[in-house]
């Protein structure tokens, strides 16, 4: 994998302090987009070892604390950058458990590959959908035309575990109703005895 930019401090690209890595190589090539240097995948340049390791350092950096870590590009989910892109995610959740991760990508949630849903259960934030030039907005925030969606992954994925809770309490209770080992000892109707 390429890259075209790192910026070890950045303002604009989510919420808080971040860390930005602009990696090489979209298929999408937007009419409008402002990133046509990236479309290449060779263009830039290489994302080595030492660039994963200079990331992790800036996110883990207690003097200028960084909210999470933003991949834009290019495209994060080109199917020749997913290999890396899992990889520093990877360590990212590992070695700096407190970070969150956005993505911005022109692929949609829906009509993601197995290997980039892969990708994508390691962010907690992603910005979905192709920069559409008429719907250019230059009002919205973090995304550039009215089409683009922005996923709170890591609030869906907590409401899903709420979810699945309630309904695994919900079944347990029922069982426990129908086979009178909910306290209370129910009838044989499930309404509870409660003659002395």
């Amino acid at each position: 994998m390429n890259y075209h930019q790192y910026y070890p401090v950045d303002v604009i690209n989510g919420p808080g302090t971040r860390c930005t890595l602009f990696v090489s190589g979209c298929e999408h090539q937007c009419p409008g987009c402002y990133n046509k240097s990236t479309w290449r995948l060779n263009s830039g340049l290489p994302f080595t070892a030492q660039m994963e390791d200079r990331i992790i350092c800036h996110l883990q950096d207690t003097r200028i604390r960084r909210q999470g870590l933003s991949l834009s590009g290019g495209d994060p989910l080109h199917p020749a950058n997913l290999a890396p892109i899992r990889r520093l995610l990877q360590r990212v959740r590992r070695e700096c458990p407190d970070k969150d991760v956005w993505m911005w990508t022109g692929y949609t949630l829906g009509t993601l590959t197995e290997a980039q849903q892969q990708v994508v259960a390691l962010v907690d934030v992603l910005v979905d959908g192709k920069f559409v030039q008429d719907l250019h907005d230059p009002a919205l925030i973090w995304r550039g035309s009215g089409n683009q969606v922005i996923h709170d992954l890591h609030a869906q994925r907590r409401l899903q575990g709420a979810s699945l809770r309630a309904s695994l309490n919900a079944a347990e209770i029922s069982a426990a109703m129908e086979t009178g080992d909910a306290k209370g000892s129910p009838a044989p109707t499930g309404v509870a005895d409660t003659r002395e």
